[in-house]
């Protein structure tokens, strides 16, 4: 059973902690540069990139606008085609309502493939109550299931770890001789979950993309392990978020040429099972339950403003692309959801009284922005749950029965931070005062020892260079052209 120790208001020492490890600041370097190189050579070889992009983003504006109407035509698709259709309200209703199904079949052996809902609800943990907890048989799922950690990567669930770390691990664990070999490891992973799949009666899937016009779900991968999750055992149970339904199966076509070449850099995902009902063959599943979970997301719904973050179609390029995630990882963020979505999307669903330090988890470089296949303007969104949590605004957490609602309190400021921002606007409106701090400023730079007189510069020059000044202001150089 995976619990992570950390939470998003540890976010400052759990950073701290990150930033000393070198092991993980290099596999996470390594690992994101290698997606970043990915990706840059599988999008120049589509000429209609931005076009994509852009419809992609009209279609998930115009499917959460109108998402109650979707999700009734989904579900009455589904439906038709033999789908049992639930609706979860929060994270509990989710987890009964498979443990009840789990329960009901007298099912045992259960597996599961790769699911961010899942991990949101924390399903593995409340099956583990009934002792049913599912083996996870993505490999890198797989592999931090045996380690007893949670995921720090939407895509690459182990992406913290190194090769060295997993052979370690796999002797401890599965008692194999020494080896780091990746072959060798991968080999093992293999004979040991192909026993799992034969062995089950139940298996557990989240869904990428939910057609309303045909009641498919879609699941995509590149192991295959989902494919036999959802084929192999005689219940398939699916969960999905309801943000994930589109409303065209043609729409299909624009975010699976998205989607593969944003997360992975690859042109097409190996695996892509398109489910409509049960298996009219008798060969799959006798039953497939869809899970529709809720969990906060029809209350963002209702917020026009940070709507948007539910267009994301989890392909992890806002982490590879993010200065902080490339340093930090995922755990730091306390959250099933790191990186930059999750620093918009975990305040929603957690409530900022309890992640409202997330927001703050970001230089506001645009890189995430710039990378999003669907344009979510992740900058923006950031910027507003600050003033939201300066401000001491309500975005509760999402409701959850027997639970009292929340409220976050304003952000305490510090003294001197309050301070720093007031002569900051004092210098700024007269022109002559910021010339003089200007001046000030440049005699400051050739005084090195004088910037670090403050608490403040100090600690920001620890892992930083100031920027330099130039020798003449530009003003000074457009008056001299003028002349």
């Amino acid at each position: 059973m995976r619990v992570s120790p950390l939470t998003p208001e540890t976010f400052a020492d759990n950073a701290r902690a990150a930033l000393a490890d070198a092991t993980l600041t290099g596999a996470l370097r390594r690992a994101t540069d290698t997606f970043a190189e990915r990706r840059a050579a599988a999008i120049g070889a589509v000429p209609d990139w931005q076009e994509l992009r852009t419809r992609a983003a009209a279609i998930k504006a115009h499917t959460l606008a109108r998402l109650d109407a979707y999700l009734e035509e989904f579900t009455a698709n589904a439906t038709k085609a033999g789908a049992t259709v639930h609706w979860a309200r929060d994270a509990a209703e989710a987890c009964a309502i498979v443990r009840d199904l789990a329960q009901a079949r007298g099912s045992k052996r259960l597996v599961k493939s790769k699911s961010m809902a899942t991990e949101e609800i924390h399903l593995n943990a409340a099956l583990a109550q009934d002792g049913r907890e599912p083996v996870e048989t993505d490999l890198g799922e797989w592999i931090i299931q045996l380690a007893g950690e949670t995921p720090s990567h939407i895509i690459v669930p182990a992406i913290h770890k190194t090769k060295e770390q997993i052979g370690a691990l796999f002797v401890d664990k599965l008692g194999i001789p020494p080896s780091s070999d990746p072959q060798l490891l991968a080999a093992e992973a293999r004979t040991r979950l192909r026993a799992h799949f034969a062995a089950a009666d139940l298996g557990i899937s989240g869904v990428n993309f939910g057609v309303a016009e045909t009641g498919t779900i879609l699941v995509l991968e590149n192991e295959g392990n989902a494919r036999m999750t959802t084929t192999l055992p005689a219940v398939h149970v699916a969960v999905m978020g309801i943000e994930k339904v589109i409303p065209r199966f043609g729409d299909l076509e624009t975010f699976l040429r998205l989607l593969p070449r944003s997360g992975t850099g690859q042109h097409l995902t190996t695996y892509q099972s398109m489910l409509t009902g049960p298996d009219p063959m008798g060969q799959g599943p006798r039953e497939l339950h869809i899970v529709l979970l809720d969990n906060g997301r029809s209350r963002i719904v209702a917020d026009e403003l940070m709507r948007q973050t539910l267009a994301c179609i989890r392909c992890g390029a806002c982490l590879n692309a993010c200065p902080v995630y490339q340093s930090i990882g995922g755990h730091a963020y306390g959250s099933v959801y790191p990186g930059p979505i999750g620093a918009i999307l975990t305040p929603q669903l957690q409530g900022l009284h309890s992640a409202g330090t997330l927001p703050f988890a970001s230089s506001l470089c645009g890189a995430c922005k710039d990378v999003c296949p669907v344009k979510i303007d992740i900058p923006s969104l950031l910027l507003e749950l600050r003033r939201r949590a300066v401000a001491g605004e309500q975005v509760p957490a999402a409701p959850s029965r027997g639970a009292a609602p929340t409220t976050s309190k304003p952000a305490r400021r510090k003294p001197l931070e309050a301070l720093g921002w007031r002569v900051w606007s004092w210098v700024t409106r007269s022109p002559a005062r910021f010339r003089l701090a200007t001046a000030f400023a440049r005699l400051g730079q050739k005084l090195p020892f004088a910037m670090r007189l403050f608490g403040p510069m100090r600690a920001w020059q620890s892992s930083r260079e100031a920027p330099k000044l130039a020798a003449r202001p530009f003003r000074d150089r457009w008056r001299g052209d003028a002349r």
